[in-house]
């Protein structure tokens, strides 16, 4: 069922005013009935806007409205994080130096100044949510809860005109194959067709439908669109009518039951559960059991957008549909834009029409959309606008593409709405990685967790997984310690066409951006900005007022060359979560009071020093990850780094005078992945080091590259993680002679890449003893390669379990961190 992103963010206001933590604040500084007001007015507004979101494309001034509420939502809970970060700035302030308290009392960090500048915030808050609610009775407005929210629903049938469907032929092939292969199993065999919405998935399981080998093979032909609302009752109501004709709405389910066994009695049947969106299991199974009454070689085809729905129905593997080649969508395009025979007399418009199938990008809906847009008209300028322009400023009916794809956006939870549109802010063909896309949702307070403890990067893992089996996002690259996604063309027209973005990306791509009217922009939203990615633009063109950016959560400053030193201001951003200075190699020092930004969790760093300052990044408790890159003239990293005890991911790369670590990385217990990538001068077998791990270690993936003086791998860093690393990398180590005899200890270690180590001879005894281990590949090290040959090599005994391996050449061109 949809769910509304303005009625889930009020919820999730409600929620945090509702928590202990908010009972603590209202202990501590005696707000209760001034924040128990807002909450009363709070529920009250929410109780009606599910109401008001279906009715708001009658009138602008309702959308304005709820825009209005959604505004006072999030400045609510502005409020509530000012009293979290307030309390915990003052429990780092308590740990620490106690000196210049003349300055603190006339601070806003004095207990009295903050709760006086506290009230009026609380005040202005109350008062602009009872203007909203006294303003919501000209509407009429009533209770709606979110099971009365519901949809037009998409009618499917079984007819198809096989002339007018083009470059489906072999998947129809393949499925009819699939179809007719025998097989002992006693359950029902279901085949799942998966993939982008308007992608194909019906039509083509209406041609196989239609098949005559399929009609002559199975005595019962069975058509159900299923839709939204996975009813069993319905669903026999619909499964009995396809099947006799007759019509069934008014019996009950014991008399539905035993219609449909003697419907089903002994026949072999195919039947089609076209547009299933279910994902509950419960209900599938109880679905299936009902189905059992067929006779052996009876076959089910399930069509869906949900890799999870595949997952719950399919028991033979799924069948992923292709996009449609150029060439068959040109001779679609042509097929719907032109009378047969009419396209010969316009060249011109051919040409154009090359150019609008290519934005289709091989979804067919998409091609059919656009070609009967323009069959109408004959003039080129309209024809140049359809293929300039994006979807979703071009004319769209009820069963048009996008109409199409917002169903599946309809049906996302709204946290997953708000996610979805937020990605909008990208340009076409961007490739985002999942770290990135991660902070960039909980800088704008998306992720949401029933889960106590669960950390914001799983929460964003989740996220993505999920979006990711319901076709919003493609998996682009696979890497070993990261995976990169995109989005289809039409789903990022989907995203324009339903986002409503807090963030302001600056890109510059073609440099012709007026950097002026984009600054002022970013000025002019300073109040409710939370996200800021400068790209290719200078922080030098923003005024020293950064500071005034309060909501600023993600600050991206990538690639900007031009920065010696940052402003202090910026230090001033105690909601900032991530800070990202990569690419910065003119920076020539972090600013001192960079430990007053408490709240930071991610901070990528570029500089110019040959040592950091105590005090400074050590000081940053919140830290979750943090990386080192292109610091070409560091030679030490700070000694203090185990107070970041939070520290889950450190990178450190391209640091090529880098010459060691620090012990107190070996207490980082809760760190999960280490990535040390071209450091020449790094030694990682100095004495002082090789101290005993401490134990608990949390290490789950490791890559080392290009670190010539590393001959065996550091037990510092290993020994204390042997029962959870589970991904281990190791490239153009040219020193590198052994693998540590402790080495088959490694239990969890499911994924091993041994890359271009020419000194490395054989592999460490015991090997066979990793049983997890499912990947291996070894490249680049000749007596290695030798060793490790299938079936004759020496090592090959010890490796001989792992399904899949490589060994051979391997050239690496990453530069990936």
């Amino acid at each position: 069922m949809a769910q509304s992103i303005v009625f889930g963010i009020a919820g999730k206001v409600l929620e945090k005013l509702g928590n202990v933590a908010y009972e603590g604040i209202c202990s501590v500084w005696g707000v209760r009935k001034e924040f128990a007001k807002l909450k009363d007015t709070l529920a009250a507004i929410r109780a009606v806007v599910l109401d008001a979101e279906q009715q708001q494309a009658r009138t602008q001034e309702l959308s304005l409205w709820l825009q209005r509420f959604k505004d006072a939502c999030y400045d609510v809970e502005d409020l509530i994080d000012e009293f979290e970060i307030e309390a915990f700035r003052r429990q780092v302030l308590e740990r620490g130096s106690t000196k210049r308290k003349v300055r603190h009392f006339f601070s806003g960090s004095n207990p009295l100044a903050f709760r006086f500048r506290m009230g009026y915030k609380i005040k202005k808050a109350n008062e602009m949510l009872n203007e909203i609610a006294a303003s919501m009775a000209k509407f009429r407005l009533t209770q709606k809860h979110e099971t009365n929210v519901i949809h037009c629903e998409r009618e499917t049938y079984s007819f198809v005109k096989t002339s007018s469907v083009i470059g489906r032929d072999e998947a129809k092939q393949d499925l009819v194959n699939i179809l007719m292969n025998p097989t002992d199993e006693k359950d029902i065999p279901v085949l799942p067709i998966v993939g982008i919405g308007g992608i194909g998935k019906t039509t083509l399981a209406q041609l196989v439908f239609n098949e005559e080998s399929v009609k002559s093979h199975f005595e019962l032909r069975i058509w159900v669109c299923v839709t939204e609302d996975f009813d069993i009752k319905q669903l026999m109501i619909k499964i009995i009518k396809s099947a006799t004709g007759m019509n069934c709405k008014d019996m009950n389910k014991e008399e539905l039951h035993k219609v449909l066994q003697d419907c089903l009695n002994g026949k072999r049947f195919f039947m089609v559960l076209d547009d299933v969106w279910n994902d509950d299991n419960k209900k599938w199974r109880e679905l299936k059991d009902l189905l059992c009454g067929g006779a052996q070689g009876s076959r089910i085809i399930v069509t869906t957008r949900s890799l999870d729905v595949a997952t719950i129905t399919g028991t033979i593997p799924r069948y992923d549909l292709e996009h449609l080649s150029d060439e068959n969508c040109l001779s679609l395009f042509l097929k719907l834009a032109f009378i047969e025979g009419e396209e010969k007399q316009h060249d011109n418009l051919v040409k154009i029409g090359e150019g609008i199938v290519k934005k289709c990008k091989g979804v067919a809906l998409a091609v059919k959309t656009l070609g009967s847009l323009l069959r109408s008209t004959r003039v080129q300028h309209e024809w140049e606008v359809v293929r300039d322009s994006e979807l979703v400023k071009l004319k769209q009916k009820e069963n048009d593409i996008l109409p199409a794809l917002k169903l599946s956006y309809d049906h996302l939870p709204w946290y997953l709405k708000q996610c979805f549109a937020f990605c909008s802010v990208f340009p076409k063909d961007f490739e985002f990685g999942h770290h990135r896309l991660t902070q960039l949702w909980l800088a704008n307070g998306f992720l949401q967790s029933p889960y106590e403890n669960e950390e914001p990067e799983d929460i964003g893992n989740r996220y993505i997984q999920e979006l990711l089996s319901r076709s919003f996002f493609q998996q682009y690259e696979d890497y070993l310690l990261f995976t990169k996604f995109k989005m289809h063309d039409l789903v990022h027209d989907l995203a324009l066409s339903v986002a409503q973005n807090e963030s302001l990306f600056l890109f510059d791509e073609e440099g012709k951006a007026d950097s002026e009217s984009l600054i002022a922009e970013v000025i002019s939203r300073s109040k409710h900005l939370r996200v800021l990615d400068l790209a290719s633009f200078s922080l030098e063109q923003l005024p020293n007022n950064i500071r005034y950016f309060k909501r600023l959560r993600y600050l991206s400053l990538a690639y900007d060359g031009n920065i010696k030193r940052l402003p202090n201001s910026i230090c001033n951003l105690q909601s900032l979560e991530t800070l990202d200075l990569v690419g910065c190699r003119g920076l020539e020092e972090l600013p001192k009071d960079i430990r007053y930004l408490i709240s930071l969790r991610s901070l990528t760093v570029t500089t110019k020093q040959t040592r950091l300052q105590e005090n400074g990044i050590s000081c940053l408790t919140s830290l979750r990850r943090l990386i080192f890159s292109e610091c070409e003239n560091l030679e030490k990293l700070f000694e203090d780094i185990q107070n970041l005890t939070a520290l889950r991911e450190l990178y450190i790369h391209e640091c090529h005078n880098l010459v060691s670590l620090p012990q107190g990385l070996k207490y980082l217990t809760a760190l999960e992945l280490l990535v040390i990538w071209n450091c020449e001068k790094l030694d990682l077998t100095m004495e002082e080091l090789e101290l005993e791990r401490e134990e608990g270690g949390s290490l789950r993936k490791l890559a080392v590259r290009g670190v010539p003086k590393l001959e065996s791998l550091p037990q510092w860093i290993l020994l204390g993680s042997i029962k959870t690393l589970q991904h281990l990398y190791i490239s153009n180590l040219n020193n590198l002679w052994t693998l540590p005899t402790w080495f088959q200890h490694f239990t969890s270690l499911q994924n091993l890449y041994i890359i271009n180590c020419p000194k490395l001879s054989c592999l460490s005894e015991g090997m066979q003893h990793l049983t997890a281990l499912k990947r291996l590949t070894i490249g680049g090290c000749p007596k290695l390669n030798k060793r490790c040959i299938e079936e004759t090599g020496e090592d090959w005994p010890k490796i001989a379990h792992v399904p899949d391996f490589y060994c051979g050449d391997f050239e690496t061109t990453t530069n990936d961190k």
